[in-house]
């Protein structure tokens, strides 16, 4: 004899669609198609992360004896500079990689660092990248004076973006070929992309990120900020900066990457004598002297020459 029956199972509602007037569906802004096709190349990309944190006593010392001399730098300058001179040393990472079956890695004889900008392009807000050439032979005034160029010019009108703004403009199935055309090709990716790659979001409250800019070594860069630090089994305050760094795991392994890093944070927290090119090289250091603080960093000097160098290819 069968029981009652019990109740009958429920059925789970099924929420009603949202009301037309709430949603926005739109194609993706043309000004962002640069970024869109990016994200796409780098796929291939075997990013692996790490990060330290610098002590930015010395630059942040140097930064104030260069405004009394009525000179200033960006943060991320000395980050250019400072990895430039390190790359230059490690030329197994101052390289690209290109294939699957049979790679081939290209080794460059210039360090050429790009810098991603937080721009407005059409008036849409857009992330675009300028590739500062030769680091390796720049001083810090000369790469200030390129950083400079690119944060005051009009991207709507500047030279330097027409083959971004031309690239916007192409229909689809021409877009994608003409951009792997620009990037792919071994020899000129020092050019297009970069040999390293410097992001930056130390203007916002972020204390780190990682990031991947379609090269070997890319560094992220947060905020420099008032932290307690241990000096000599004493508790202080200095300021400091979370440096991060990815690599291409495909060109470099993690001990090589570490080296490199290591070479960053040195570069930018020993202080040696005052020796940048410049015609206010000398009044930064007396300001220096004056407020026996450090006027410069390893590594923070260089010979101005923009001559080309040639790249290695091997297989």
């Amino acid at each position: 004899m069968n029981g009652p029956a019990g109740p009958a199972p429920s059925v789970p509602s099924v929420p009603s669609a949202p009301p037309a007037s709430t949603v926005a569906v739109a194609p993706a802004a043309r000004e962002r198609r640069h970024t869109l096709l990016f994200l796409n190349e780098i796929r291939a990309c075997s990013p692996v992360y790490l990060d330290t944190e610098i002590d930015m006593s010395a630059v942040t010392a140097h930064r104030a004896a260069a405004r009394s001399a009525g000179a200033g730098y960006s943060v991320v300058s000395y980050v250019l500079v400072g990895a430039a001179g390190v790359l230059a040393r490690h030329t197994a990472a101052n390289a690209a990689i290109r294939g699957r079956t049979r790679p081939r890695i290209a080794r460059y004889r210039s360090v050429n660092g790009k810098l991603t900008l937080d721009r407005t392009l059409n008036g849409q807000r857009v992330v675009l990248a300028a590739v500062l050439p030769d680091l390796e032979r720049a001083s810090l005034d000369d790469v200030q004076r390129m950083v400079d160029h690119y944060r005051a010019g009009e991207p709507d009108s500047m030279p330097e973006f027409d083959r971004v703004r031309a690239l916007q403009r192409l229909p689809w199935p021409a877009r994608p070929l003409a951009y792997r055309a620009a990037v792919r090709p071994l020899g000129r990716r020092a050019a297009t992309m970069g040999t390293f790659a410097v992001t930056s979001l130390g203007h916002r409250p972020v204390d780190g990120f990682h990031s991947v800019g379609g090269t070997t070594i890319t560094l992220g860069v947060g905020r420099v900020l008032d932290r307690p630090v241990a000096r000599d089994g004493q508790l202080a305050i200095a300021p400091t900066m979370r440096l991060s760094l990815a690599f291409d795991h495909r060109v470099i392994d993690g001990a090589q990457a570490a080296d490199i890093l290591g070479e960053i944070k040195t570069a930018l927290e020993e202080p040696v004598e005052a020796r940048r090119a410049g015609p206010d090289a000398a009044q930064v250091a007396q300001a220096g002297q004056a407020g026996d603080e450090p006027a410069d960093r390893a590594g923070l000097a260089g010979r101005a020459d923009n001559g080309r160098r040639p790249t290695e290819v091997t297989r």
